[in-house]
């Protein structure tokens, strides 16, 4: 399975971050329109990405684990593309039951080994995450060097950083709410 180092961090300023990172990564980026259907999976994370790059549509099955952890963590993954995203949809739908669905405007940019993406997602608000994939000669932590060393140069501080998936976040903030009304 690939492997990469992970973190992710709530943003405060969008607008900043974005030109922060079009100059560490002199380039402007990519929009991708995302929507992450997760499932209930008995180990790890399961989800079905829809994705639209310049209108073009690609679809995958994604499987990954990674710990929920503040830092650099590690990830395990396993990608598939889906040629037909409905009706892949009904059958984990219907076998698994879908846990939620996350909906998102990301920017991407690279740098190296490393993808970082800048995303507005919806109900949640501004995060970034980075992305170091490692090569078969790296260890985790010289993953967790190279994503430090990005934090550094994208302003990222520790007390930013959020430990589980997005879609962990909007099920807490939906449980809170319920706890609150």
């Amino acid at each position: 399975m690939p492997k990469n180092v992970e973190i992710k961090a709530k943003i405060e300023n969008f607008d900043n971050f974005i030109k922060t990172a079009i100059s560490v990564s002199e380039d402007n980026g990519s929009v991708l329109e995302q929507e992450d259907f997760f499932y209930n999976c008995n180990t790890g994370r399961l989800k079905l990405r829809s994705c639209k790059e310049n209108g073009e549509p690609r679809n995958e099955l994604i499987f990954y684990t990674r710990p929920d952890a503040h830092g650099p963590k590690m990830s395990d993954f396993v990608t598939s593309a889906v040629p037909d995203p409905e009706s892949m949809d009904r059958i984990l739908r219907h076998t698994l039951g879908r846990k939620g669905v996350v909906t998102k405007q990301r920017r991407l940019f690279l740098i190296g080994q490393t993808r970082i993406h800048v995303d507005r997602v919806k109900g949640l608000g501004d995060f970034m995450e980075l992305e170091v994939m490692l090569r078969d000669d790296q260890s985790p932590e010289d993953g967790a060097r190279v994503a430090q060393d990005l934090m550094s140069k994208l302003g990222v501080k520790e007390c930013d950083l959020v430990t589980g998936a997005y879609m962990d976040l909007i099920i807490a903030g939906n449980k809170e709410q319920s706890i609150r009304g």
